[in-house]
């Protein structure tokens, strides 16, 4: 790229994130497994590809050549600064908060939905916010830190499942967002799996007599997946939903991510973050069969069961089935950050799984077996498989792939041939030509295969792109190239749309399927953007890239991850009563919908974090991207592109505090920022201190941040809160299960009467993550405040204390359990509401207490069952919910009808 190039935002974000950490970093199970420069001017590549090498250097830091990861060292966290994903990039972060200070046994988040399901609701029901298309290339916010123009088109959150039938159904599964069924080949979609305890989706097929088979617990190892409740099968899917009693087998799946289901005769395999399983596709009682576990006494009930490392040490990632032999099986198992016991296993005369040590150009040994996918042939001529590497990841700044592979003699036993690597892609049409940023880079998160139903030779790879080979790996094309910036045909310019520019998908694989409609065979492909189709043998251009891109993101599928949500009233709105709704989304940038869209955009690129809205204009927004780097504009974002030929025009302007500068170790990836209600000029912000700015929407430099705290080498701000000038801040360091310890410090704003709160480990509130708090505007020293994680019931650790929600009326010195009825499930979000009543959103619903009262009910109706990451008011007096996984969701207060609740329990 040439040297004035500016890049967008979501470049940014992987230059930044050059290390293979990305968006969904460290632990998988977030339910714990098993258990521009200051002022108007963009900023400016040079400087970004500074940091991008920066941040590389942290997490691949002390990884001699060769060396694998230890899954303890993994498990560990980011105060283990020589260790690739955990190091100071605070990896696990997402995972953390719900897991530390120990590991969570299995069953925690079952037993908290079994009692949510007894629990009263309040009057009143939930109103789908964004239920909307989500144009990621909308062409009124092309601003400086937006993506629009980069060819994704429609958008909504993480696909991770999909099946497709020849008959126009298709079934896609949203990340934590649940199955939706299409009659039409794709749109028109309907959620039928809102019944189910988990709607986070591992895997999703169709099996030879036309059921599909739902694996709950997404198993793409990064901090923001959810584990399941086990396998589930609908009888008859085209017409019928899920439902709890449809699982297969018992609990044994409970708490587990499943990577992959594969079927041979009358048996379905599962490959799990706990081995792999078994289960008769005829009798669909009775307990999974475990197959095979590298060390089982790590597994819930074994004698290393607590170990911290024990999420990591039995994680099987795919199984290969022989089809002229289905006795002749392959395992892929292996943690993606490397172990001992990484490799390819197939069972001996003796009845025992082997180690394979010979399966042709396909590595063997522990260093480079990493996740691995395979793919098999309709007429079992043919095998393939991808595989990352964990040395690679830990030494190769461009790439962790170790490489693509075909068996031509359809056997999973080989011998295989290496057909593609990292530099075979690259020159294939490849988006991604950068130092530290190539094909494979995250190719322990992107992964699928699909080979072509009528042609063995045929192949679709998913990784950060999608790739096409005809014949068998000879040739490769990137008909789904990472994005259209910096191709001779891209252009900025809102009346060329994309430029000259194909459409293309939304980055990082995850899903792929084959199906037909009306005569017409396509490929679907699913990644963090949602679900996109196109013809099988579909057209290419010029560059080799495809031409017949569909988005199938109607609005209809909303499985998008929001991390925060923010409203204000529509300037532009005549009524005076509409408002604009924004939320920070995961891979998502940040959305915007104004008063009298239909159809939403994206203003901010990138991972949107945090965010602030202001009430009284919304307009005025600050949006977090990572690590504290914060950005606010005052139009919405609103821009042509005019800032491409003149920087001046920019409209959004980077502001963030110093801690950004010291990525994971001065802030974590999702940091903590608000405004103080009784002025909404003054913003507080949490890294490793405190920061506080007074010139509200007006601030155009990271320079005018104030430090009031200095919260103390190691430790990072979790929550921050403030009124009246009285802040508070939750933080924790080492934030990990590795001697996890949090804290409360509260002082002014203008830096004066700070101070720690005396939190014994073994005291009144528990030794947990501290999620949120809540101030009463009328009196500051009244305030409340929320635990992530389990109580102590469930986490096998110390310290990890009992509650999730407390109350002081002295400004911290003493606490009251408040928790009462609430399940044991990880807090996300603490409001007080304009009645006094108190709203909490969790991991499984949001919840009401009514004023002067003491227990609690499910606020409303409606609300999918999935994690409620924030809770805001708006102007509008209703209250806003950004869900991780099903989007932003709205309830009128004023429908909860106090008089006649009756009295508590």
């Amino acid at each position: 790229m040439g040297e004035d190039r500016i890049v967008p935002n979501r470049q940014r974000r992987r230059l930044l994130m050059s290390a293979v950490t990305l968006t969904a970093l460290g632990l998988t199970a977030t339910q714990a497994l098993a258990a521009p420069a200051p002022g108007a001017k963009p900023v400016p590549v040079q400087r970004l590809t500074g940091i991008g090498h920066q941040h590389a250097q942290k997490v691949r830091g002390g990884a001699a050549a060769g060396q694998a990861f230890s899954a303890k060292a993994e498990g560990g966290g980011e105060d283990e600064g020589d260790e690739a994903e955990n190091a100071a990039e605070g990896t696990a972060q997402y995972t953390e908060a719900r897991t530390a200070p120990g590991v969570v046994a299995p069953g925690a988040y079952g037993a908290a939905w079994a009692q949510l399901q007894s629990m009263p609701h309040t009057s009143g029901s939930w109103d789908h916010v964004t239920e909307k298309p989500y144009n990621s290339d909308d062409p009124r916010y092309r601003d400086v830190n937006s993506n629009s123009s980069g060819g994704s088109g429609a958008v909504t959150g993480r696909i991770t499942g999909i099946a497709a039938d020849d008959d126009g159904y298709v079934y896609a599964g949203g990340a934590n967002g649940g199955v939706f069924r299409s009659r039409t080949g794709g749109g028109h979609w309907q959620s039928i799996s809102d019944t189910l305890p988990s709607l986070s989706t591992g895997a999703l097929d169709l099996d030879g007599s036309g059921r599909l088979w739902y694996a709950t617990g997404e198993s793409n190892t990064g901090a923001t997946s959810y584990v399941g409740t086990g396998v589930y099968v609908l009888a008859d899917p085209r017409h019928g939903e899920f439902q709890p009693g449809s699982r297969v087998g018992g609990a044994e799946l409970e708490s587990t991510t499943i990577h992959s289901l594969r079927f041979a005769g009358d048996k379905v395999w599962a490959a799990t973050s706990r081995g792999v399983w078994s289960h008769s596709t005829t009798t669909l009682a009775g307990p999974w069969t475990p197959e095979f576990a590298p060390n089982p006494e790590y597994l819930p009930g074994g004698s290393k069961a607590a170990d911290p490392s024990a999420p990591y040490k039995n994680i099987a990632n795919d199984i290969a089935i022989d089809p002229k032999d289905p006795s002749r099986v392959v395992l892929a198992v292996g943690w993606r950050g490397g172990d001992t016991y990484n490799g390819f296993y197939s069972k001996a005369a003796d009845g025992t799984w082997q180690r394979l040590t010979s399966l042709g150009e396909l590595p063997t040994v522990a260093g480079d077996v990493g996740n691995v996918t395979f793919a098999r042939s309709a007429d079992g001529s043919r095998y393939y498989a991808i595989d990352q590497s964990p040395t690679k990841q830990a030494t190769d700044p461009d790439s962790g792939l170790q490489g693509i592979y075909v068996s031509k003699s359809g056997s999973p036993s080989g011998p295989w041939t290496l057909i593609a690597d990292k530099d075979k892609l690259k020159n294939s049409g490849s988006a991604l030509q950068g130092e530290g940023y190539q094909p494979g880079i995250q190719s322990w998160y992107n992964q699928f295969l699909q080979v072509d139903p009528n042609n063995a030779d045929h192949v679709y790879a998913g990784l950060e792109e999608v790739f096409e080979t005809k014949d068998g790996g000879a040739a490769w094309t990137t008909p789904g190239p990472y994005w259209n910036f910096d191709f001779p045909c891209w252009s900025i310019d809102p009346a060329k749309q994309t430029g000259d520019c194909s459409p293309t998908t939304h980055s990082d694989q995850h899903a792929v399927a084959v199906g037909s409609y009306h005569g017409q065979t396509s490929v679907y492909v699913g990644n963090d953007g949602g679900i996109y189709s196109r013809p099988l043998n579909g057209r290419l251009d010029a560059g080799g890239h495809a031409k017949d891109w569909k988005s199938l993101n109607d609005g209809t599928i909303d499985t998008l991850q929001y991390y925060s949500v923010g409203v204000g009233t529509d300037p532009a709105d005549r009524s005076g009563k509409g408002v604009i709704v924004s939320g920070g989304l995961q891979d998502n940038g940040q959305s915007i919908l104004r008063a009298r869209d239909k159809v939403m955009g994206s203003n901010f690129g990138g991972d949107g974090a945090d965010t602030i809205v202001d009430p009284a204009n919304g307009c005025n927004i600050a949006e977090e991207y990572v690590y504290l780097d914060m950005w606010v504009t005052q139009n919405c974002a609103v821009n042509k592109g005019d800032w491409k030929t003149d920087p001046a025009k920019a409209t959004s302007y980077e502001i963030a505090p110093p801690d950004k500068d010291l990525g994971g170790a001065g802030a974590r990836f999702i940091a903590p920022v608000t405004t103080d209600p009784k002025d909404t000029n003054t913003w507080v912000a949490g890294g490793r201190h405190v920061w506080v700015q007074n010139k509200g929407f007006a601030i155009r430099s990271g320079a005018e941040w104030t430090a009031a705290y200095d919260l103390g080498e190691g430790h990072v701000a979790t929550a921050v809160a403030a009124s009246g000038g009285t802040v508070y801040a939750g933080w924790c360091g080492p934030c990990n299960n590795q001697g996890f310890t949090r804290g409360i410090a509260t002082g002014k704003a203008d830096g004066t009467g700070w101070h720690q709160l005396n939190l014994p480990v073994d005291g009144t509130l528990p030794n947990r993550y501290v999620s949120s708090f809540a101030v009463d505007q009328t009196d500051a020293q009244h305030v409340l405040v929320s635990f992530s994680g389990f109580s102590r019931a469930w986490t096998e650790g110390p310290g990890a204390g009992i509650g999730h929600v407390f109350e002081s009326h002295d400004g911290g010195a003493t606490w009251t359990d408040v928790s009462t009825n609430l399940p044991d499930v990880p807090a996300d979000s603490l409001r007080i509401l304009p009645d006094g009543g108190l709203a909490l959103g969790t991991d499984l619903a949001a919840f009401y207490r009514t004023p002067g009262r003491t227990q609690w009910k499910v606020l409303g109706n409606g609300l999918p069952t999935t994690s409620v990451q924030q809770l805001k008011t708006g102007p509008d007096g209703n209250l806003y919910a950004a869900t991780f996984g099903r989007g932003i969701w709205s309830f009128d207060l004023r429908r909860l009808g106090h008089g006649h609740y009756g009295e508590d329990d």
